[in-house]
Parts: structure tokens; sequence; C-alpha cells
């Protein structure tokens, strides 16, 4: 991951210093006091942007968003043999992974990173890294803040509760009835997608993807949540970042998004496979 962020500093680091060279002596300058107000103000407006959004969804936007729900409705039916499955090879998965999937999708360190990535945009005037630590900041908050309410409205039974996939306690204090959704993988998805919107090459985006998928497949391992709880964690993050990253684009010079690029959903059930292609 902090590859991926060297390689974005020094790209732009090149087209800033030509364009420092044509900003003529007497203009003045913003201050990083005044553009960190700013930046803060667009995180708190990218948030409540994104939570608005299904309030302007069109039919296009409903029926994927129903779709994803059907998919994931479908997945539960195989949550509890995953499950099985997961928790067969628990002890084969090597520690650095284990290790790994636990703490980038902890909160203090996926903050640690997104922190980060902003300030180090903001004191070395890196334009296109400071607009990506707002996206990051923006997305991990909104996204983090919806599922912390959402665990504990929803109240579905953890798989080390004991209890079936289908059990639910809603508003329930005990932490084996906070499954859905994985604040993990929010956490870590949220993030890769958001830097992999910065890349075009699809191998690079693929395995930084793949990075932020980890977090949410170690905790299958560890029995902290099903299958379907971790589908539709990503679902969630992909919603969210795409909503917030348009807004920026109104607030930002730098902008990354290809309206004739679109994040597609297709759901495919097999004889004996089920499952959602995620095109991008």
């Amino acid at each position: 991951m902090m590859i991926s962020i060297s390689v974005m500093a020094q790209e732009q680091s090149r087209l800033d210093t030509i364009s420092q060279d044509s900003i003529p002596k007497n203009q003045p300058r913003i201050t990083k006091g005044k553009k960190f107000l700013y930046d803060m103000g667009n995180v708190f407006g990218g948030m409540g942007h994104a939570y608005t959004r299904p309030l302007h969804w069109e039919n296009k936007q409903w029926k994927q968003a129903a779709g994803v729900l059907a998919g994931t409705a479908l997945l539960v039916l195989v949550d509890k043999p995953v499950n099985d499955f997961m928790s067969d090879i628990k002890e084969d998965v090597p520690d650095v992974v284990r290790d790994y999937g636990w703490y980038y999708g902890s909160p203090q360190n996926n903050y640690m990173l997104t922190g980060a990535v902003y300030l180090t945009g903001l004191f070395t005037n890196n334009e296109k890294l400071r607009r990506t630590g707002v996206l990051l900041i923006s997305s991990a908050s909104a996204a983090g803040l919806l599922q912390q309410t959402s665990k504990y409205a929803f109240g579905r039974a953890r798989p080390r509760s004991g209890d079936s996939p289908t059990t639910f306690k809603p508003f329930e204090a005990n932490k084996n009835y906070h499954s859905f959704p994985s604040g993990h993988m929010i956490l870590a998805f949220t993030n890769s997608y958001a830097i992999s919107k910065q890349f075009k090459n699809p191998w690079v985006k693929g395995g930084i993807l793949l990075l932020g998928s980890v977090p949410g497949i170690s905790r299958l391992w560890e029995g902290a949540h099903w299958l379907s709880d971790v589908a539709l964690s990503a679902a969630i993050s992909i919603a969210t970042v795409e909503a917030i990253d348009k807004y920026l684009d109104s607030k930002y010079e730098e902008k990354y998004n290809d309206d004739r690029k679109k994040v597609s959903w297709n759901l495919m059930v097999k004889s004996n496979q089920i499952g959602v292609l995620i095109t991008f």
C-alpha cells in the first residue's frame, strides 16, 4: 500500500514543480491552515453527500441496489458451509497473513494511514495526494459510522456465537450479535478501493483491491463474520467511495472519474456456484 502512495507522490511532484513555476510571483498563496479547514469541510460534506445519495437515486441505481441485496441473500444460503470450511483451514494460514488482516482493518491503524496520506499531500503541496487523503478520510468516516450503527441496529449473530446466520437480535449489547457489517472489511476495502481509483493499470488495481480484501477474509477464519457480511461490506465501501469521489470532483481541480467507466455488478448462479462479479 505504501508503494502505491509513493508512486502517486512521485508522479505528482513533477507536475507540481511545473505548476509552481508558472504561478506569478505576486499571486497570493493560500496558507496550509486555510487548506486544512477547507479540506475538513469537504470531509464532512462528503459524508453528508454519501448518506443522502439514496434520496437522489433513479431507476438504474435502485436496480443495482436490489441486485446487490439479492446476491447477498443468496450468499446467506452458503454462509454456514463456508464458515465451516474457513474454520477448518484457519491453522494452515500463515501468521503474517492473519496478523496483516487484523492490523490493517483496525480503526486506529486505518486512520494512521489515511492521516499520513493527507498530511503528506498537505505539507508537500502535492494536490493529488492531498485530495486522495480527503477522499480516504471522508469515505472511511462515512462507512465506519454506518457500520457501527448497523451492527447495533441489526444485531446479527456472529459465527462464534453458535447461532445460525439467520439469527438477529436488534439492539443487542452483546458483541456476539454485531456480525453485520464487517468493520475490518469496510475500513480496509474502502481504503484500497479509493487508492485503486488513482491507477489505470488493471493489474495494479487488482493487486490493491486484493490487499484490501484480506482483512475481511481473515475475519472469516476467526469466526467473526459470515461470508455475506463481508460481501455486502465491500459493496458498501464501493458505493461510499464512488459517491464521495464524485462530490470531491466539484471541490478540487484534480479529478479521477471518467463517466464512461462504471462499476457493474453481475450476479452469477450456476449449478454448484453462487457469486457476484464486479467489473470496473
